[in-house]
């Protein structure tokens, strides 16, 4: 019986240190896996606008960024865009692919002001905003 006890006590450090070699190889590529840091993600995450609240005001966003325009769950693809400056936001329209539904939006491509005038081919609602487009903050975020 002590001869076992000799021979698992001699295997222990082994298994211990092979435990604490696979704790510290998998803690290094969680690090890799994270966002912090200069190779984070730059995603900007949406300005969330509701099509019943947006007529008559100013929506700001970032350069880069997105607006995504709710609030219509039944014909929220019927809805077109005319953009007084192109060069600052792009429409994207509303759509169905079969397995989820996205709202319309628009995407800021440059810094600027644009007025943005929102029509609905089904219900004849129209909405009419102004988009201000920021510079990204220093630091690219």
């Amino acid at each position: 019986m002590g001869g076992i006890l000799v021979r698992d006590a001699g295997r222990r450090p082994a298994a211990s240190a092979m435990l604490l070699i696979s704790i510290a190889v998998g803690a290094l590529a969680l690090a890799g896996c994270s966002s912090g840091g200069t190779g984070g993600s730059s995603a900007l995450p949406p300005v969330i606008v509701d099509l019943g609240e947006v007529d008559g005001t100013t929506v700001e966003v970032t350069e880069g960024g997105t607006i995504d325009l709710t609030g219509d769950d039944d014909t929220y693809a019927a809805w077109t865009a005319e953009i007084d400056d192109p060069d600052v936001v792009e429409f994207v329209p509303g759509r169905d692919d079969g397995s989820a539904q996205f709202n319309p939006g628009l995407t800021a491509t440059a810094v600027g002001e644009t007025g943005v005038t929102l029509d609905n081919g089904e219900t004849g609602d129209s909405v009419t905003f102004t988009v201000d487009v920021v510079p990204k903050a220093a630091g690219g975020s």
